[in-house]
């Protein structure tokens, strides 16, 4: 079954065709898109697929992947405000590529999903009960995709023996780490929404909700656009005071530049910190796995992680690390307690496996 899956992200667009056994047939990359644009980028796809699969951030209570109806989409857009950057686009996607191929079956594969498995401890917010259950107030988790396709990547390259306790970081404009025993979520450092957690590019992570309601009753700024500088304004991007990107901020901190100087280490000190906090919620750690755009091609990073998580037993050899920029490598040092790898990340693999085992032998 050939499978076209489309990934939209908070600002990019990615379609790939991939063949039975995930060989890339077709390839579309556009790097800036929004749901205005002059969607016609199927009509560049020179290989048809037979099925399509969509990657969405948000699925709510859903489990599983789930063919694509009107009921579907009318449930999917009412989880808007909950991923307000990425929800929109995916759903645009789905509209265009159903029009652009009638009649072709479409999936929705959530990255929520994979964090279904979250225990009661990791998942539940110290909130009233009233909240909680009228809200479905939780811990939903995000990158879930990236995070399957990894630990299991990872598992593959080591063998499973010496993969069981994971430690996935997908780290791109939007980063999350997560705990996986034996390729299954037991913690993760995004909560209900997108915005919880790491440093991200133009995303703050975590902040104190008091500070939060500071800010809206206080400081009178409109609960709008605290939202907006949150999402859009904060991150790397605020820590800099310009670019989001971090290559620019790499580039800057080696001239010495100040700002970029303690955003790097603001991202390092909360990344550091978060594994060590995954690795707890495993009770200890066989492979430390680095993915993402960040994660794959910024060795500087993942140099001073690991010189930081020492105390865990992990270390990595240098000249692996400078040299890993892109494709799966094995990073290890050769001491080390801790396998650390670097993974190319392949959520296009991970909607097609889904959206074959949803449909069957229908497409």
């Amino acid at each position: 079954m050939r499978v076209l899956a489309v990934n939209a992200g908070s600002s990019s667009l990615k379609l790939r065709v991939l063949g039975t056994d995930d060989e890339v047939l077709d390839d579309v990359q556009i790097a800036t898109w929004n749901e205005d644009d002059d969607n016609t980028f199927v009509e560049q796809l020179h290989v048809l697929p037979d099925a399509v699969g969509h990657r969405v951030v948000h699925g709510g209570e859903r489990r599983d992947p789930i063919l694509i109806d009107p009921g579907v989409e009318g449930d999917l857009a009412a989880l808007t405000s909950l991923a307000p950057i990425h929800q929109p686009l995916a759903l645009a996607a789905i509209r265009v590529v159903r029009h652009a191929l009638p009649g072709v079956p479409a999936v929705a594969c959530f990255d929520t999903a994979y964090h279904a498995s979250l225990p009661d401890a990791a998942a539940t917010y110290a909130l009233p009960a009233a909240w909680r259950e009228r809200y479905g107030l939780r811990r939903y988790g995000f990158h879930g995709l990236s995070h399957a396709y990894a630990a299991r990547r990872a598992a593959e390259m080591l063998g499973r023996e010496h993969a069981r306790r994971a430690v996935t970081c997908h780290l791109g404009a939007g980063a999350s780490l997560c705990a996986s025993l034996e390729n299954r979520s037991v913690d993760t450092t995004m909560g209900f929404t997108p915005l919880e957690g790491l440093v991200m590019a133009t995303r703050s992570g975590s902040v104190d909700p008091g500070l939060v309601l500071w800010l809206a009753t206080t400081a009178h700024i409109e609960p709008a656009e605290i939202a907006r500088q949150l999402e859009t304004e904060s991150g790397l991007a605020g820590l800099a005071q310009g670019s989001g990107d971090m290559r620019d901020v790499v580039a800057a901190r080696a001239r010495g530049e100040h700002r970029a100087v303690l955003a790097f280490d603001v991202y390092v000190h909360r990344l550091t910190r978060e594994i060590a906090a995954m690795t707890a919620a495993l009770g200890g750690l066989d492979v430390l796995v680095f993915t993402g755009g960040v994660g794959e091609h910024i060795p500087e990073v993942r140099h001073e992680a690991a010189s930081r998580l020492g105390f865990l037993g992990i270390s990595i050899d240098g000249g692996r690390n400078a040299a890993a920029r892109r494709g799966d490598a094995n990073i290890t040092g050769a001491a080390s307690a801790v396998a650390t790898v670097v993974i190319e990340s392949r959520e296009d693999v991970e909607i097609a496996r889904q959206t074959r085992a949803t449909l069957g032998g229908r497409a």
